[in-house]
């Protein structure tokens, strides 16, 4: 499972407007159900059923959120519960087949079978449009489901408000508890044509005080509603062949800053215009990097193009303000403010990605994280920013990294000595999961950490990044303290059995230990054999500890070629043997970087060959054609570096290790106005090895490239061969 979605959504979009297949709730019998795990966007390909289309999506995540407003047109009795897969008609949902369905960049249409009624979606930055083409009724409908909702429970909506403005007009905001905590997002809606009536139905339970709004019979055409549970519905004529459209816009502040951000994104009810708008920002974007290489290929760089374009989210109103931290509203000034941060997976290779293709939002997105860090209460930079909330999942303070890599590489124009301050700050968090023993002892003891080797591990790269921003601002206080702590994963490194293992609080190692198992060892979403090569910011001293270089690289082909047991995959929901080499777990980021080892240890060959294997196993241009979720564009950001035939190993230095471009030639448009060119001569599916690497017609021989090399524009050129050069 990818767990991506194919609705409509634009460059970094505010909205997601993509179809949901089904309704599982997050929880059965107050356990967690693991089948929802299937639906983290909403999209689950297998399924023959559509329950409606909600404006929120979260694009390659293991856990998840939104689905906000989910919109679902219908003709005929109105049924106001979504039903059942197996008895589509048994509700509002309706059967489906991919044959009837189209998904393209920025625009998506559907045949709903059981009402006859094609759909069609395509969208603006903060807007949805949608286009619902019905048969001749006097019973036509739009629903309109507030209860719906992605990762869903009983008491996931804490309130929501609807008023019906006129006859073409509804506003509302709803509030939600979940995997953010506290999250309201207000919307206007507006419909092409009159509706004739309109409902409500409330699903909450009794209160024991609800004032005095029983006067009013609230069910039918009353204007203003509010409640937990809410489904509205409106109802049409519609003629045969009669399109009925709705722009719906969301806004983070205000039903007044949606209704305006509507205006000034839609104005009017063209939708093939909107439709043609999205996609031209599509193309535009899509062209700052464009390659030549054969179909396949192509097609899985620009659908990892694609998918590493959609996050992070913009999460500012067209007038600059935006809900923050503090639930306060606040103007962006001079920056576009973004949110969707899923960095314990995009600090890796996307965020310096962007650092190159997307130079400007990669600034943009800076601030927002010290947007988000002024207005902490706890003082921190953002750990998973999640719609004014952070959700705080997966471990390590990695913004520090995605900071220091901006400001380093030149990306960042603000004041980064603050920055810098608030990479210390949060660093020295001592309350946040273990840092207080890892500053104090060193490392976190096992038995206080369910995950103390990776938290070490991790917070140990990060220092380290945050100490090559105090080199280059001369804050050399700062650098000699946290790059004494970014030494701290030594402190795991079991020379024995020359594994990172878990340590307990009186310093010896935990007993009960299995490299191979991911349960229970002291890591999270990898095991020991993947974690241990973990030390992206000094591969070198890894590799003496380890025995050497000769001994380094007969590990690293052990792990690629080892047999893992069934057992390793009894307790991992998002892995399978699709997504693993040997024992190297490509599905999950911790070892994205381990192939490019072989470069330190003297055999860049094994790196290249391995690079070209990981490419074409992990990725397919079919409904299937990813390892594991492609976590907010990590994995595509991946796939675009190894097929241009270079990898930021170490975020935080400007240098990058070179491997086998699986791109004929390529050419990287720069913001800057120049261009960088990739050119593999010779290349094919058996020419995987690298016989020499001119940059700019001088030969390169220690397999590297620094970022300067690429932002000053020029050509890196590979003489490919079926022979690995020893």
């Amino acid at each position: 499972m990818g767990h991506t979605y194919p609705g409509a959504t634009v460059p970094f979009g505010a909205v997601q407007l993509s179809p949901e297949t089904d309704t599982l709730s997050y929880e059965v019998n107050g356990k967690y159900n693991g089948d929802v795990y299937k639906y983290c966007a909403g999209y689950k390909y297998e399924d023959k059923t559509i329950t409606g289309f909600s404006h929120t999506h979260f694009s390659g995540t293991g856990h998840s959120d939104l689905g906000d407003f989910l919109i679902m047109p219908t003709q005929g009795k109105l049924q106001l519960n979504p039903g059942t897969a197996s008895n589509p008609k048994s509700g509002y949902r309706s059967a489906f087949s991919h044959a009837n369905e189209v998904a393209e960049a920025g625009y998506y249409k559907v045949k709903l079978d059981d009402d006859n009624i094609l759909a069609e979606l395509t969208s603006t930055t903060r807007v949805g449009m949608h286009q619902y083409t019905f048969p001749k009724s006097d019973q036509s409908h739009i629903i309109l489901d507030l209860m719906a909702g992605i990762y869903n429970y009983e008491e996931k909506t804490v309130w929501t408000y609807v008023r019906v403005v006129n006859d073409t007009l509804i506003t509302g905001y709803r509030q939600t508890n979940g995997w953010a905590r506290t999250r309201t997002v207000y919307f206007a809606m507006s419909f092409s044509k009159p509706f004739k009536s309109y409902g409500r139905k409330s699903y909450d339970a009794k209160q024991a005080y609800r004032g005095f709004w029983g006067k009013f019979n609230q069910e039918q055409n009353f204007p203003e509603i509010a409640g937990k549970k809410l489904k509205m519905f409106f109802d049409f004529d519609t003629q045969e062949g009669e399109k009925v459209k709705i722009k719906f816009a969301l806004s983070p502040v205000s039903q007044e800053n949606a209704l305006q951000n509507m205006r000034a994104e839609i104005s009017g009810w063209d939708f093939e215009k909107v439709k043609a708008q999205a996609q031209a920002s599509w193309n535009k974007e899509l062209n700052k990097v464009q390659v030549t290489t054969s179909n396949d290929n192509k097609f899985n760089f620009y659908t990892a193009l694609y998918h590493a374009y959609i996050n992070p989210t913009t999460y500012t109103d067209v007038n600059g303000e935006y809900k923050g931290l503090d639930q306060g509203v606040h103007k962006a000034d001079g920056f576009t403010n973004y949110t969707t941060f899923s960095l314990w997976d995009t600090y890796r290779a996307l965020h310096p990605f962007f650092n190159i293709t997307q130079p400007g939002r990669s600034n943009d997105m800076v601030k927002s994280m010290l947007a988000h860090y002024d207005q902490s209460s706890l003082h921190m930079l953002p750990i998973w920013s999640h719609y004014a909330n952070d959700n705080w999942c997966m471990s390590g303070y990695h913004s520090v990294s995605v900071i220091s890599d901006a400001i380093i590489k030149g990306t960042y124009t603000g004041d980064a000595n603050k920055a810098l301050d608030a990479c210390v700050a949060t660093a020295k968090h001592r309350d946040y999961e273990g840092i207080g023993y890892y500053m104090d002892k060193g490392y976190i003891p096992a038995e206080k950490s369910g995950i103390s080797v990776s938290n070490n591990l991790e917070y140990s790269y990060d220092d380290w990044s945050i100490a090559q921003l105090a080199k280059k601002l001369n804050r050399m206080d700062v650098y000699d303290e946290f790059i004494k702590r970014s030494n701290n994963w030594k402190n795991n490194y079991d020379s024995a059995t020359g594994f990172m293992r878990p340590k307990l609080a009186d310093g010896t190692f935990k007993k009960q230990f299995d490299p191979k198992d991911t349960e229970g060892q002291g890591f999270i979403e990898g095991n020991s054999w993947n974690y241990s090569f973990f030390v992206p910011q000094d591969p070198a001293t890894l590799i003496e500890m380890m025995g050497g270089k000769k001994k380094f690289a007969t590990r690293l082909d052990t792990l690629f070629t080892m047999h893992l047991p069934d057992e390793f995959f009894a307790h991992t929901e998002d892995i399978t043997r699709e997504g693993i080499i040997g024992g190297y777990v490509h599905g999950n980021e911790p070892a994205h970087h381990i192939v490019y080892l072989y470069n330190w240890a003297d055999q860049p060959w094994k790196t290249q060959a391995q690079v070209r294997h990981i490419l074409n196993m992990q990725y397919k241009p079919t409904a299937d054609g990813l390892g594991g979720n492609d976590d907010c564009g990590q994995m595509s950001a991946w796939y675009m570096f190894s097929s241009l035939g270079f990898y930021p190993v170490a975020p935080g230095s400007d240098v990058y290790s070179l491997g086998s471009p699986l791109v004929n030639h390529a050419v990287i448009n720069l913001e800057n106005g120049k261009t960088f060119t990739v050119e593999a001569i010779k290349q094919s599916d058996k020419n995987v090895y690298v016989e020499k690497v001119l940059l700019n017609g001088k030969e390169i021989t220690d397999h590297k490239i620094k970022h300067a090399d690429i932002t000053n524009g020029g050509k890196l050129t590979f003489y490919m061969s079926a022979k690995p050069k020893k």
